[in-house]
């Protein structure tokens, strides 16, 4: 399974062993192991989001309604200023 890289593993084991300690590893491994499964799950849903925007029809305005070109705030229906930066002047 390993091939020749069984020695490299156990070193590796070895000095973690010794830099943690036999206390400190367990919890480790287990935070190592949390952290993968909040990397997947977190994955899953973005690629679970991303089907579901796929699979949904494109809005379509009734003929004759006119199309915003600024963005406008759902709540009072205002426009929304455009976003600035300071980061381009120079």
């Amino acid at each position: 399974m390993f091939g020749g890289h069984i020695w490299e593993l156990v070193i590796v084991l070895a000095l973690a062993l010794v830099v943690f300690g036999p206390k400190r590893l367990p919890e480790i491994g287990g935070a190592m192991g949390k952290g993968i499964r909040e990397f997947k799950k977190g994955t899953s849903e973005l690629a679970e989001l991303g089907d579901a925007t796929k699979t949904e029809p494109p809005v379509s305005h009734p003929a004759g309604t006119p199309v915003p070109s600024t963005p406008v705030r759902e709540t009072d229906g205002t426009p929304v200023p455009p976003a600035t930066s300071d980061r381009n002047v120079g």
